[in-house]
């Protein structure tokens, strides 16, 4: 595990990498989400990107031909979403999703086996795009996530890879990171010009201000630096954690909440604190996902379907279970349309709606033929809304 030591007068910079000390023993990451998948053999001469990229039109006839629905037409059933069909690989995971804020109908749908597609229709229809800094035969790249703000977008992903656009993504360049990164690159979040704020699977949080050209560390260490040098402050279960984060999940104000690889504790990041902050878990299950509520609060998902939130605002320990119709399937993530709807989705196709800010929640039964486990939901805004997982399968909220 590399444990990385920082001080605010000797910042960790990555573009050159200047003034760092890293101390590294045996290096061991431990990839824990059930979203990940294995990488594809990059054997063949022609890639896995051109591939799609040529037979796009093929595959969306021949689907026509043997009956299966065009892209962009709903599943039967679905009253309030949609399923896009779309022209990728079987298999491919999908991971993130983002539009352009000056042009709400262009965005990027970002996954597993190199998967970068883009649409310039709102979402209804998306195609792959190729991007050369980001064509390698020697790897396969998982990209996890991307972020705009204004023209100016960001995408990372693993092996660590990071692309940065200055026109709403007509063309991307690749910007080089050093090879001491401590873990892999899980977020991003584009904070301004020239501007943005990423975090890796170990705890490390950098931030830049020119382009991506270099990079300060906003915590001083890694979080099991952090657990090992503190011998846990009494959590239970972070005794020498050597461990990375499952999920980690970012407020609108910059907070952060993060769930350890095992789920048996969790963590929180405030802007200005130079450590991560561990916390017992509330509840008896262990810990499947965490994120931030419209109104501040936080919400906990556990393993086995059961879901919490907190009383109150804010970073807190205190948790209540709320009643959920999860036909016992895992529910894997939240997403806020405002603050008294929301959505939760989770495995085998369980898709779950709240109207009063979580205190109840119905089943859309219509979303039980999906054959998929849905891993995320995304809002863009009030009106626009998707629904990512495995196998390639994409909701689209319709309202």
């Amino acid at each position: 595990m590399a444990t990385l030591q920082l001080t605010d007068s000797n910042p960790l910079l990555l573009r050159p990498f200047l003034g760092s000390s890293i101390k590294t023993t045996n290096r061991h990451f431990r990839i824990s989400q059930a979203r990940f998948v294995p990488k594809a053999s990059s054997s063949s001469s022609l890639s896995r990107r051109q591939f799609v990229a040529e037979t796009a039109a093929v595959s969306i006839s021949l689907a026509s031909l043997i009956g299966f629905q065009q892209p962009a037409k709903s599943d039967e059933g679905l009253s309030e979403w949609e399923r896009v069909f779309l022209p990728i690989d079987p298999g491919v995971v999908l991971l993130d999703i983002a539009f352009v804020p000056d042009d709400t109908n262009h965005g990027f749908l970002l996954g597993t086996r190199q998967t970068i597609m883009e649409t310039k229709d709102g979402g209804n229809t998306w195609f792959p795009r190729s991007i050369p800094s980001a064509e390698d035969e020697d790897f396969n790249y998982r990209f996890n996530s991307i972020s705009f703000m204004g023209k100016e977008g960001w995408i990372v992903g693993k092996p660590a890879i990071l692309l940065y656009t200055s026109d709403a993504g007509e063309s991307w360049e690749r910007i080089p990171l050093s090879s001491q990164l401590p873990g892999d690159i899980v977020y991003i979040k584009a904070s301004g010009e020239k501007s943005a704020e990423m975090v890796t699977d170990e705890g490390a949080i950098y931030i830049t201000s020119n382009r991506g050209y270099n990079w300060r560390a906003a915590v001083q260490e890694t979080v099991s630096a952090t657990l090992n040098r503190t011998v846990s402050s009494g959590i239970s279960g972070a005794s020498y954690y050597t461990g990375t984060f499952n999920t980690v999940n970012r407020s609108p104000d910059g907070s952060y909440v993060a769930v350890s690889s095992r789920g048996n504790f969790y963590l929180t990041w405030e802007p200005g604190q130079p450590y991560w902050q561990p916390h017992n878990r509330a509840v008896a299950r262990r810990i499947q996902n965490m994120g931030w509520r419209a109104d501040g609060g936080l919400w906990l998902l556990a393993r086995g379907g059961g879901l919490y939130l907190s009383k109150g605002t804010g970073i807190t320990e205190d948790f209540e279970e709320v009643p959920v119709q999860s036909r016992g399937f895992g529910i894997l993530d939240v997403g806020y349309r405002s603050k008294e709807e929301a959505w939760a989705a989770g495995g085998s196709g369980i898709l779950l709606r709240t109207t009063n800010g979580g205190k109840t929640w119905t089943r859309d039964k219509a979303a039980d033929n999906i054959a998929a486990n849905l891993y995320s939901v995304k809002f863009i805004n009030d009106n626009k809304g998707f629904v990512l997982g495995n196998d390639g399968v994409l909701l689209r909220y319709l309202g």
